[in-house]
C-alpha cells in the first residue's frame, strides 16, 4: 500500500509490467471470483487476462484457473450465473467464422493463409470463445456436467451465461444431443453501446441465418474445425440501442426482462419494455 499522498505512478508501472508478463496463463493475480447469494451462485470468468496466445495451445484460460472454475460450479443451488464479460454462445454463423479463422491461422492452409487470418482475426476482433475453440468446448463440458442429474445430484433450474461486448442484446438457448435437466442460456445485453452501422447490424442479424450457419459450417469442415458439442437456438433479438436487462430469481423460477432508453432530451429520458419471458 502507498502513503494517501504519494505517487502510485511506479507502483502501477510495476503491477503493469509484471501482468504484461503472464503469458502462460500462471497469473500472479486471479480477477475470477465467486459470490453466492442464497441459493443463487454468481462466478464470474476472467476472459481478458488468463488468455494463453501460445499458437499450439490457445485457451481463454490456463489450467490452474479452469480447474479453479471447475471447483466452484460443484454443489447444490437453485441458479447458476456464469459471468463472462465476452459471450460464449454467438451468432452461430458468426462463431464458425471465428474458428474457422483460428484453424486458419494454426496452419491449416499453411502459411501465407495463416497470415491473412491473422490480419482478419485482429482487424476484424474475432477474440471470442469461438476463437479458443479448446475452451469453448471444455465449457460446454463443464456447463453439460452441472446441468445433469446423477449420482443424487439436483441440478440447478437455470445456468445462464451472462456476457456483453458485442454491444447488442440477444438470448439464445443451449441444446446438448442428450437433453440436461437445467435450462441453459447465453444472455447478452450490452448496455451502453457503440454505435453500430447498418452493415454490422446486418451481420449481427444474418449471423443467426440456417442458410449461413450451412455455408459457415462447410467453411470450417474444409479446415477441419471440429464439430461442434452442442447446437442453440436465438429466442430473443438481437436488439439495439442502449438497454438494461433485468434477471428476476425467485426460488427456482427465472424470469428476464428487457427496457431500452428512449427520448430525445433528459427530461424526456425513459425506458420501455423491449421484451421479456421465463426461463424456467
Amino acid at each position: 500500500m502507498c502513503e494517501a499522498d504519494g505517487d502510485v505512478g511506479p507502483l502501477l508501472h510495476d503491477f503493469a509490467t509484471a501482468a504484461d508478463r503472464e503469458a502462460d496463463g500462471e497469473k500472479g493475480y486471479r480477477w475470477s471470483y465467486r459470490r453466492d447469494f442464497g441459493p443463487v451462485r454468481v462466478v464470474v470468468v476472467d476472459s481478458r487476462c488468463g488468455r494463453i496466445l501460445d499458437s499450439d495451445d490457445r485457451a481463454m484460460v490456463g489450467p490452474s484457473e479452469a480447474a479453479w472454475i471447475e471447483s466452484q460450479v460443484d454443489g447444490e443451488m437453485d441458479h447458476l450465473l456464469v459471468v463472462t464479460s465476452l459471450p460464449w454462445l454467438l451468432p452461430r454463423a458468426v462463431h464458425d467464422l471465428e474458428s474457422w479463422d483460428e484453424a486458419l491461422c494454426d496452419g491449416s492452409r499453411g502459411p501465407r493463409l495463416g497470415r491473412f487470418g491473422e490480419k482478419l482475426r485482429e482487424g476484424a476482433d474475432l477474440e471470442h470463445w469461438a476463437a479458443f475453440r479448446k475452451s469453448f468446448d471444455w465449457l460446454a463440458g463443464l456447463l453439460e456436467r452441472v446441468a445433469r442429474s446423477g449420482d443424487g445430484h439436483r441440478p440447478p433450474a437455470t445456468v445462464c451465461v451472462l456476457s456483453g461486448d458485442v454491444h447488442h442484446q440477444y438470448v439464445a438457448r443451449a441444446h446438448w444431443p442428450e437433453p440436461v435437466d437445467s435450462n441453459v442460456y447465453q444472455v447478452v445485453v450490452s448496455p451502453v453501446h457503440h454505435t453500430v452501422p447498418i452493415s454490422q447490424r446486418m451481420v449481427f442479424k444474418l449471423g443467426w441465418s440456417r442458410l449461413l450457419e450451412k455455408l459457415t459450417t462447410t467453411l470450417g469442415r474444409w479446415d477441419k474445425v471440429p464439430p461442434l458439442p452442442l447446437s442453440w437456438s436465438k429466442i430473443a433479438g438481437p436488439f439495439f440501442g442502449n438497454a438494461l436487462g433485468m434477471l428476476v430469481l425467485d426460488g427456482r423460477s427465472a424470469t428476464f426482462s428487457l427496457q431500452r432508453a428512449v427520448g430525445a432530451s433528459h427530461q424526456e429520458d425513459r425506458l420501455e419494455p423491449v421484451t421479456g419471458f421465463p426461463l424456467s
